[in-house]
């Protein structure tokens, strides 16, 4: 019995530790900008005062966030290897996807993994494909926080794709999941 508990916490260890390792290669590389924001980072954010709602939101997300890790590339090699990266995470990362769009020569996909209910997520990783005609970022978050409040994030922080994460967390409202399901 203790061997089995013991598996299933160094499973679930390595799967945790995994999502805040497997992008950290694209940190320091030429040709890819990085915005790395921990957990740290958030809680100084979280202490600042606020007078409007629409900042309390914002404060009272940045409160439930560990890392946003952020990378941008112009270069068609970087591109594809923060794909082929992206790819090769999702394959063991088990999320669900909660939305693709093509549009223009530029693909966007978004995946989640859902938390305790329907709209709560530990993690969402978007990947914007931008073909060589625009940008490819690549974004991590996590931490346990609503679908529903990435529009505040995105337009407190002007997160490259924002206007994707806008539309994606619109898309969740009333649906049961990240796929209307569950």
């Amino acid at each position: 019995m203790k061997n089995l508990i013991l598996t299933l916490v160094l499973l679930v260890s390595a799967n945790t530790l995994m999502a805040q390792s497997v992008f950290d290669k694209f940190e320091d590389q030429e040709k890819i900008k990085a915005v790395i924001v921990n957990k740290k980072m958030f809680s100084l954010l979280s202490k600042m005062e606020v007078k409007d709602k629409e900042t309390q939101q914002y404060v009272n997300l940045i409160k439930k966030l560990d890392n946003l890790k952020v990378f941008v590339t112009n270069s068609d090699l970087k591109a594809g290897e923060m794909k082929a990266t992206a790819d090769k995470y999702l394959k063991t990362a088990s999320m669900e996807e909660l939305m693709r769009v093509n549009e223009g020569g530029k693909s966007v996909k978004i995946y989640v993994k859902s938390g305790a209910t329907d709209s709560q997520v530990k993690e969402l990783l978007m990947f914007i494909d931008g073909s060589g005609k625009e940008e490819t970022v690549l974004m991590s978050l996590t931490g346990d926080f609503d679908l529903n409040e990435l529009s505040v994030l995105t337009d407190k922080m002007s997160l490259p794709g924002g206007d994707d994460l806008k539309k994606a967390s619109k898309g969740s409202k009333g649906s049961k999941g990240p796929k209307g399901s569950k």
